[in-house]
């Protein structure tokens, strides 16, 4: 008997809370948000803040008109390599299995933004000659993306250094054994470019044992107006 009444009187609250929260809702409610409470014993979720947005290559912030969007990252020590990202488009990495020891490089269409090339040069046990034939005859406004994979200075001589200083690069005269470089220039670049870092190999300052910590560098390169013919 009692068994009976107390179904009873549950049966009831249950009637008469959904004829509420009915009525409620009918009536501009927030039925939901007291469904939550209900079974959360009586707190309110926290609200969740937006995730950031992110655009081309993991940006902020979207590039402006008639600019590319690029991520450049080296490699980490001799294990992770390097990764080169243009308009979202990976162009450079280990899943891509095109990475190589040394310097690994990019050439871009200054006004087009196409890709004409890629190669990986080892700057360790490779021929310096091979960078130099693929330097020396860049076209006015190429984009030259470089990321730098253990070691990138070793067999540089001073005709390499210079050409890269002519795309931009301040960094290049300098760099050394197992430096991190990252590096954006074009062919006939008027002043120093503003997208290069380097990390400079120490013994006291390495994250890693023999290599200093991976470089990663972000931004927008404005594309070039046609040459007039």
């Amino acid at each position: 008997m009692r068994f009976a009444v107390a179904m009873r009187a549950v049966a009831l609250i249950l009637i008469l809370g959904f004829t509420w929260l009915l009525a409620n809702s009918m009536l501009g409610g927030d039925g939901n948000s007291l469904i939550r409470t209900l079974f959360s014993g009586g707190q309110e979720e926290a609200t969740q803040e937006p995730r950031p947005r992110k655009y081309k290559c993991g940006l902020s912030a979207p590039c402006p008109p008639k600019h590319l969007a690029f991520r450049l990252t080296s490699g980490a020590a001799n294990v992770i390599g390097p990764k080169i990202c243009l308009e979202d488009k990976i162009l450079v990495s280990s899943a891509k299995n095109n990475v190589g020891r040394g310097l690994n490089i990019a050439l871009i269409n200054g006004v087009t933004g196409d890709v004409l090339e890629i190669r990986a040069f080892d700057m360790w046990a490779g021929e310096v000659a091979e960078l130099l034939k693929f330097l020396r005859p860049l076209h006015e406004g190429t984009l030259v993306f470089v990321a730098s994979f253990d070691d990138p200075a070793t067999k540089l001589n001073d005709e390499v250094r210079r050409l890269f200083e002519e795309l931009g690069s301040t960094a290049a005269k300098e760099l050394s054994f197992r430096d991190s470089w990252v590096f954006v220039g074009a062919k006939g670049i008027e002043n120093k470019s503003p997208f290069e870092q380097r990390m400079k190999n120490s013994k006291s300052n390495n994250k890693y044992e023999g290599w200093p910590e991976s470089l990663e560098m972000d931004g927008c390169i404005p594309l070039r107006a046609p040459l007039e013919t």
